[in-house]
């Protein structure tokens, strides 16, 4: 933590990672030259925490991040050396296993003394199945997928996060956890900020969103050429963001490392993935950053003030998972002279085949990638492409009738237009998610100590 002249404190807060694959090198360089107090890895989102169920479902060994084992080995001794702390929701369906892990890691490293706490309580299966809830984005009610039903999972607050960082732990594993409470935590914790000071906790809630994606807001995901252009990207620096007990937030990053931070990545990050900038619902508080205010201070340095925020909500978020059949998917590519026709007609081919075997489909798509797979037919371009990859995808009931899709395109090597080649094929089981609300009652951290 740093002091400055006026004796205020400012902590010092670092995102090693945005997403769950993202890059491990950025993060180390954060924790050797950051001077950071915590590093903070978010890696959870709906897509990823339902590919955690279906890990768990193989072993209960798992479910936790992919990639927890390999930041682990890379950073607990830099740590160690550094002296930060770590907040993570790697532990995503399965934080104890995460526990352990890093126990493990530990030792097998030589570094004792670790103190390791996994915080759990996210898991709300039973209380969600005794509910007579709708999902919230589609209004049906949650019995219609009783059958279906894999996992639920609370957003839970910093309440966990604030009580394993007063048990002085060096590494705190989270499940689902909201983002920016990662971020918020620490500062509760740090500056003895109160749960019912809403602005305060609004602040800190800013300071997460603005954190939480890493290297979206040093130039990642602003970049386009020619109207946006970001310096050295294949280098691009993760952020920090240097916050006093006021509340105030200067997104920064270390010198030397690609990419930048400017009033206009700040304001990038700002409004993404927010519904209503008045209204900014988390477990713990409903922030407003409706009257935030963004200033260059110096290179690469914003300066945001002005986050308030209202009493939290009643009811706490809950992503569901079930299982929702199946996605059979195939891909070949045409080139030359009438690449796109040849496309068309082999996808004209597939679909009068999968009628013919009377395949029972829920939905098709047939797409010419580069042309209409994302926008349709409304905005495709004019001109004749040299090339084209034609991708049939359905979702189906079963893997049988999966591969059965898969297949037919496949067939097009012999029995199709001429020049096509290729191809790959795959079958997936869909893990869907939806949304529900829980009285927070019903959801509360459970905070368990490790020491290696």
């Amino acid at each position: 933590m740093i002091t400055t002249d006026n004796g205020s404190r400012i902590v010092r807060l670092g995102a090693g990672a945005g997403f769950a694959r993202d890059r491990i090198e950025p993060a180390l360089d954060l924790a050797r030259r950051g001077k950071l107090d915590y590093l903070i890895f978010e890696c959870l989102a709906e897509r990823t925490i339902a590919l955690a169920q279906q890990q768990k479902q193989k072993s209960p060994e798992l479910g936790y991040d992919p990639m927890f084992e390999a930041r682990m080995r890379a950073v607990l001794p830099i740590q160690r050396e550094q002296g930060f702390r770590i907040v993570t929701n790697m532990g995503a369906v399965n934080p104890a296993a995460a526990g352990r892990l890093a126990k493990a890691i530990a030792e097998e490293l030589n570094i004792s003394g670790l103190r390791i706490a996994v915080v759990e309580g996210d898991d709300v299966l039973p209380q969600v199945k005794r509910s007579s809830t709708r999902f919230l984005e589609t209004g049906d009610p949650l019995s219609t997928r009783s059958n279906e039903l894999i996992a639920a999972n609370a957003y839970l607050g910093v309440a966990g996060i604030c009580e394993a960082l007063e048990a002085e732990a060096d590494i705190v594993i989270c499940g689902r956890v909201s983002d920016p409470a990662l971020f918020l935590g620490p500062l509760v914790h740090e500056f003895g900020w109160s749960m019912t000071d809403w602005d305060r906790l609004g602040t800190g809630t800013l300071v997460g969103h603005m954190l939480e994606c890493a290297g979206q807001v040093t130039g990642g995901y602003f970049a386009d050429p020619g109207y946006k252009d970001v310096a050295d990207l294949g280098h691009l620096g993760f952020p920090i963001g240097e916050v006093s007990a006021a509340g105030e937030l200067v997104v920064t990053k270390l010198p030397g490392t690609g990419g930048c931070v400017t009033a206009a990545t700040c304001k990038e990050q700002l409004i993404y993935e927010i519904h209503d900038p008045r209204a900014y619902y988390q477990p713990d508080v409903i922030a407003d950053f409706s009257e935030v205010r963004i200033e260059e201070v110096g290179q690469d340095r914003v300066r945001l003030t002005g986050a308030k925020g209202s009493p939290r909500p009643a009811d706490l978020k809950v992503s569901v998972a079930y299982r929702d059949g199946y996605i059979g998917e195939g891909q070949i590519s045409y080139a030359g002279a009438g690449a796109a026709a040849k496309a068309r007609l082999a996808g004209d081919i597939v679909r009068q085949r999968l009628a013919l075997a009377k395949v029972d489909i829920d939905e098709l798509k047939i797409d010419l990638i580069g042309i209409d797979s994302l926008h349709g037919n409304n905005l495709g371009g004019s001109a004749e492409p040299y090339e084209v990859r034609l991708r049939v995808a359905a979702r189906v009931k079963t893997q049988t009738l999966a591969e059965a899709v898969a297949r037919e395109v496949e067939s097009l090597y012999t029995n199709g237009p001429a020049g096509g080649g290729g191809v790959a094929h795959l079958n997936r089981e869909v893990i869907a998610v939806q949304s529900v609300l829980l009285p927070r009652e019903q959801a509360n951290a459970v905070v368990t100590i490790l020491e290696a």
